[in-house]
């Protein structure tokens, strides 16, 4: 292989693993810890399902959360900015700070959400 044909595929090799480290997010680390998913679930199940989000499929006003559509963008930061932010002219309320332990519960749910939806 020529040194042509090796610096492309080195710098493509190095975007690729940039791109790999930046797509990790705190639900990806919570994600191998069984005490934050039970968290996430347990805030999940009391605060969003309780009064919301279905934990089964059904008629709800708000969009079942266990299958693969995600109205608002499925990536953990999608997920993240429409649990912190809240959605305009909707119910969705903003959570941002409201949470006992902050962001990191946010995130938590998030983790608990991929692994409840693992089929996806």
């Amino acid at each position: 292989m020529s040194w042509a044909t090796k610096v492309p595929l080195f710098f493509l090799g190095s975007i690729m693993a940039i791109a790999s480290c930046e797509s990790r997010t705190p639900a990806d680390a919570f994600a191998d810890d069984p005490v934050a998913l039970k968290r996430g679930k347990a805030i999940f199940t009391g605060t969003c399902g309780g009064y919301c989000h279905g934990t089964l499929p059904g008629p709800r006003d708000a969009p079942y959360l266990f299958d693969c559509v995600w109205i608002h963008g499925g990536s953990d930061k999608d997920i993240f900015a429409t649990i912190a932010n809240g959605v305009p002219n909707t119910a969705m309320v903003s959570f941002s700070g409201k949470l006992p332990e902050g962001d990191d519960d946010i995130w938590r749910i998030i983790s608990f959400l991929k692994f409840a939806r693992i089929a996806c």
